[in-house]
């Protein structure tokens, strides 16, 4: 059978990765999307483009040791041992590899931040871009599609089901005008995200975080559990998610969690901290949704303020007139609107706790606050889920009897991640680093399954 192409990838965020390594592999590919606003409004585009890659030579450069098995065991330790270990083993083993190509070859301005660390990670690790903001990471994925001669964009378009047919698939997609084409191809790639947008979905598998704010592509509609199921896939880790703790409630607009990680504490409407803030963002999002009101205040100072003034995100905070600032406690408590001894008191009890001591919620000795103060109102929100297709260390999807589906792959949200259960096995990264690294598997194993006289892009 002739082919109108290789590979449809169906999802224009993390799933270009795959289109970008297919067409350097000599694939040809078709990326269907059906958010007419992909670039600003999906996932990638929304994140902070972190990307874990243990023994990258970035961290090599900046003499830090890591590797693979000691990402692993990062990933095991986080979420109690629950999540897939066989996924969790090759996206651990293909970071390195997948950040130093997206330098290489994709020219993306990789950096490795290393003045602070995220909550779980055991080292610096999670590389990023100038910025820290997935717009900018988008950005250069499309750039390097648009350099390709292999790789076509239909947009707005959705992909609607998946047929066999003729040892190849066939893409069923359809456009907003009524439009319907079917598409020959060898493989289909789901990255079409998880379901954070239907709230439905939501409510059934994760009620904790149902009533939080959604702060995720709109598009994201399940799509690859459908699609999925209607081929015989499995599923798993749909009660999944990463949430976070620190969506500025007026900006509307995430306050970057290394406030916290430089010392910064959260308060309720109180002015009362209610837990370890640094355990995770992800799981924290459904303890701040749990106080009076749901709400919080982020409380740093000035100098935390100008460790996060590198994140894109708190830039736009910053501009949206969404930081409050004081001279004194009692004066920002004033500003905020909650009682000042209680803020006082939270404030100077976390300063005070003594190297190798833990405070009351098992939160370990942080920098002290020093005036003047700032202060951001925050609400939770559900970022993405985090289960869907069970595949395998390829990116196949797996039927119920766990073999693969012939021609079809799934990546980032469409696929069963590697944040186990729940919300507490979330390490930052575990949304990017699924969505690029299973699509860059599924793009290296689809071509080497295919016959070996294809010219590599850039060689013909």
């Amino acid at each position: 059978m002739t082919f109108d192409v290789d590979l449809v990838v169906a999802g224009a965020g993390g799933g270009l990765t795959a289109a970008i390594r297919a067409a350097e592999l000599g694939l040809d590919v078709l990326v269907v999307d059906s958010d007419p606003n992909f670039r600003r409004g999906n996932n990638t585009s929304m994140s902070t483009a972190m990307i874990p890659g243990p023994g990258s030579r970035f961290q090599a450069q900046a003499g830090i040791e890591d590797s693979p098995e000691r990402f692993i065991a990062d990933i095991a330790r986080k979420t109690a041992g629950s999540a897939d270990a066989r996924i969790a083993t090759a996206l651990a083993h293909v970071g390195a590899e997948l950040v130093e190509w997206l330098a290489d070859q994709v020219g993306m301005p990789i950096e490795l931040p290393t003045d602070f660390s995220y909550p779980g990670h055991s080292a610096p690790r999670v590389h990023s871009v100038p910025g820290r903001h997935g717009s900018s990471l988008l950005r250069h994925l499309l750039e390097a599609v648009e350099r390709s001669e292999r790789i076509d964009l239909m947009v707005p378009a959705r992909l609607t089901g998946v047929e066999a047919r003729d040892g190849g698939r066939i893409a069923v997609v359809e456009t907003p005008d009524g439009g319907r084409e079917e598409i020959s191809t060898r493989a289909v790639l789901l990255a079409t995200n998880g379901y954070g947008a239907d709230r439905e979905l939501v409510a059934k598998h994760q009620p904790e975080i149902a009533g939080a704010h959604y702060h995720g592509g709109e598009h994201s509609r399940g799509d690859a559990l459908r699609i999925g199921g209607e081929l015989g896939a499995a599923v798993g880790f749909l009660d999944a998610y990463q949430g976070h703790a620190a969506l500025s409630a007026s900006a509307q607009t995430l306050v970057t969690w290394t406030a916290v990680m430089h010392g910064g504490a959260v308060v309720d409407s109180g002015g009362e901290r209610f837990g370890d803030e640094t355990t995770g963002y992800s799981e924290y999002a459904a303890t701040l949704a749990a106080r009076p009101g749901g709400r919080g205040w982020l409380v740093f100072d000035e100098r935390v303020d100008g460790l996060c003034r590198s994140f894109g995100d708190y830039q736009d905070v910053l501009a949206a007139g969404a930081v409050r600032s004081a001279d004194s406690l009692p004066e920002l408590a004033a500003a905020i609107g909650v009682p000042a001894e209680p803020l006082e008191a939270e404030i100077a009890a976390l300063s005070q706790v003594e190297p190798g001591e833990t405070d009351r919620f098992g939160r370990s000795a942080a920098t002290p606050l020093r005036a003047p103060f700032r202060a951001v109102e925050i609400i939770p929100a559900l970022f993405h889920t985090q289960g869907g297709l069970l595949v395998d260390e390829h990116a196949r999807v797996l039927d119920t009897a766990g073999d693969p589906i012939p021609g079809l792959y799934a990546a980032g949200g469409a696929a069963a991640g590697i944040s186990g259960h729940g919300a507490a096995g979330y390490l930052a990264g575990n949304g990017l680093l699924p969505a690029l690294g299973l699509a860059y598997l599924a793009a290296g194993h689809l071509a080497r399954s295919l016959p070996t006289t294809r010219t590599p892009e850039g060689a013909r």
